[in-house]
């Protein structure tokens, strides 16, 4: 307890020291949300200002306050989502939650290609494949968006989009963190953006000891650590053919390993390794009224799991091709439409599926502040057949400060080729879930843009549910998920800043047996009410210190009984941590230095998952430089 009251009262002592006047000159750094140009929202940039869409957007600079987290413990900070274990033990699976749809309905993009698991559990993607050290910037496109990005994006999409050379000098950037549980991170990056090329290589190495992952109740059992070591690769390249040609081929590589237990409670001597082959090409032509877009992306993924219980692996392999256009008639017209075309492979059995879609929006805006989307994609599966969707997106820009949206959208998720045709419980007939999506809500700045906040309620049905029953893998069910959402910000001077998010998620599922329905609320993990405070203060323009605090509300799980064999239902008890960081920059922001510490009333108590630890206080400092 003194080394944690020690190290919150050297940070803000340091905070006092280190205070000075801003400098004279220096420009308002009130938030500008609105005035953001985002590209996932439509595939093409434009100022949030003008889509009826809700984004949230992560910045470099945010990434960058982030050297003590991983990618899901980022996530994990914004609006709607929950990423159960991300304050687990590091090597934990990570289940993303966007607006309480569990992570097969999320979409993940990168650099706008899609990454997919074929062998995964509903194709889901596994986080901890993604190295937030390679990462430039994140968008958090919410909401149903199958019209322009097809299967598995009924909750919404986040697209992550990789660095990119900047400096016409060769740029070497490093990273390296040490911290609790013996961890430890390195980071290098070599880049350079000449006239006809420009490239970006990236290195990571992250490993720790970690804690056991089963829960201790004694603490004197002994459990064995279940540590954490990654490795990843990035390399993105630029060839500018011309000034209006480029193409961008790109080759990553990640993996992980470490041990994992056999249950909650339970210790074992487990142990797994994982790995991505992703690699592909990106590429565009800009022409006089627009721009041609194309992408190929191929994923090979591999897991070997070692058990008590026998050896386990599976492989799969993802490979993905579109090409679209964004065509401008006019200032107030314009016009994005495509053709997708991606595939699915799995070992056992030796099986692949195909999915083609042709897609098109339509974009209409007025000199008044009124904008429209319309949308549909038609989608030719070569197992289940076809399905359409649809989009309908306004939004009204009142005085450049006020924006009020509509969305009402279908998607669906079609069966993964591990449902249809993999080793368990396969079900060639299903049919693709469905979805019906309605949000509406208010974005605004206000007192001079310096006060910012959005709000937005929002209405999900999902029908044709795939559950895994007695038969295995069927359509049954019906999910119905509701709730609302708020993000506010303000710039209190140029120095303070305030920020906070809540959500408000419940839902249920109908279940047909028997020529009846039941209704129950089966929202596992997943809570009512969750909440993020941030104040961050800027005294100089070298250092800044932040405070964070995340309320998560009581939910409920579900506990394998080893004695009754029965899962039974159990009540979480809700939790709230506090966190610190502080960095101090260099001159020229050659050197950059960070403490980031989390939990810091060493809260051990609460569950992420019952039956399963929690670090408690946890503290990492590092360093990054620039040659």
């Amino acid at each position: 307890m003194k080394k944690k009251i020690f190290v919150v009262a050297a940070v803000l002592i340091g905070s006092q020291l280190i205070a000075q006047q801003v400098p004279p000159g220096r420009e308002d750094t009130a938030s500008k949300t609105m005035d953001e140009v985002v590209v996932t929202a439509n595939k093409f940039p434009q100022k949030e200002s003008a889509t009826g869409k809700v984004v949230t957007v992560i910045t470099k600079e945010q990434i960058m306050q982030s050297g003590g987290k991983d990618f899901s413990q980022l996530l994990n900070e914004q609006t709607g989502i929950i990423v159960n274990a991300a304050t687990s033990n590091p090597g934990q699976n990570k289940l993303l939650f966007l607006r309480g749809a569990t992570d097969k309905y999320t979409l993940i993009l990168l650099d706008g290609v899609p990454l997919n698991e074929p062998a995964g559990v509903g194709g889901s993607f596994d986080l901890r494949l993604l190295s937030l050290d390679n990462i430039e910037r994140i968008e958090i496109l919410k909401g149903s968006q199958s019209t322009i990005y097809g299967s598995n994006s009924v909750a919404g999409v986040i697209n992550i989009i990789s660095k990119k050379a900047t400096s016409t000098k060769p740029q070497f950037r490093g990273l390296l963190t040490y911290g609790s549980f013996n961890s430890f991170k390195g980071n290098a990056n070599l880049s350079q953006k000449m006239k006809w090329l420009e490239y970006d290589i990236n290195y990571v190495y992250n490993r720790t000891d970690g804690i056991s992952e089963a829960k201790d109740t004694t603490g004197t059992a002994n459990f064995d650590k279940d540590g954490f070591t990654q490795h990843a690769i990035q390399t993105v390249v630029g060839i500018n053919v011309t000034d209006k040609l480029k193409f961008s081929p790109y080759y990553r590589f990640t993996q992980f390993k470490g041990g994992y237990d056999a249950d909650a409670f339970i210790d074992a001597p487990n142990h797994y390794t994982a790995s991505l082959v992703n690699t592909g090409l990106t590429g565009h032509y800009i022409f006089k009224t627009g721009t041609l877009h194309f992408n190929y992306g191929y994923d090979f993924t591999k897991r070997d799991y070692a058990s008590q219980f026998g050896d386990f692996f599976t492989k799969g392999k993802f490979n993905q091709a579109e090409a679209y256009v964004d065509q401008r008639f006019n200032k107030n017209i314009q016009l994005v439409a495509g053709l997708d075309y991606q595939t699915y492979r799995i070992d056992v059995p030796d099986t692949t599926n195909s999915i083609i879609s042709p897609y098109a929006s339509l974009f209409l805006s007025s000199n008044k502040g009124l904008n429209l989307e319309l949308g549909g994609r038609f989608n030719h599966h070569n197992q289940y057949g076809n399905n359409f969707t649809y989009s309908f997106n306004p939004s009204w820009l009142i005085q450049e400060n006020v924006k009020l949206f509509v969305n009402i959208t279908s998607g669906f998720r079609a069966p993964s080729i591990g449902e249809l045709f993999g080793p368990f419980g396969a079900n060639p007939n299903l049919k693709p879930e469905k979805s019906n999506t309605q949000e509406a809500g208010l974005q605004t700045n206000l007192v001079n843009k310096k006060l910012e906040f959005t709000v937005t309620g929002f209405n999900r049905t999902i029908d044709n549910v795939i559950i895994y029953g007695n038969n295995g893998y069927e359509n049954r069910d019906q999910q119905h998920d509701f709730g609302a959402e708020l993000e506010a910000g303000y710039q209190v001077n140029q120095q303070v800043s305030v920020k906070v998010n809540y959500t408000y998620v419940d839902g249920h599922i109908t279940e047909k047996l028997g020529g009846k329905d039941t209704t129950f609320n089966n929202l596992i993990r997943r809570p009512k009410n969750n909440a993020h405070f941030f104040i961050g203060y800027k005294p100089c323009s070298n250092f800044f210190i932040s405070a964070s605090l995340q309320a998560t509300g009581k939910r409920i799980d579900t506990y394998f009984d080893p004695v009754s064999f029965n899962s039974v239902p159990i009540d979480l008890k809700g939790y709230a941590l506090l966190n610190l960081y502080a960095e101090y920059n260099l001159p020229k922001e050659k050197l950059n230095f960070f403490i980031d510490a989390k939990n810091l009333t060493d809260n051990k108590k609460y569950y992420e998952i019952y039956g399963y630890s929690v670090p408690g206080f946890n503290i990492t400092g590092g360093f990054r430089f620039q040659l």
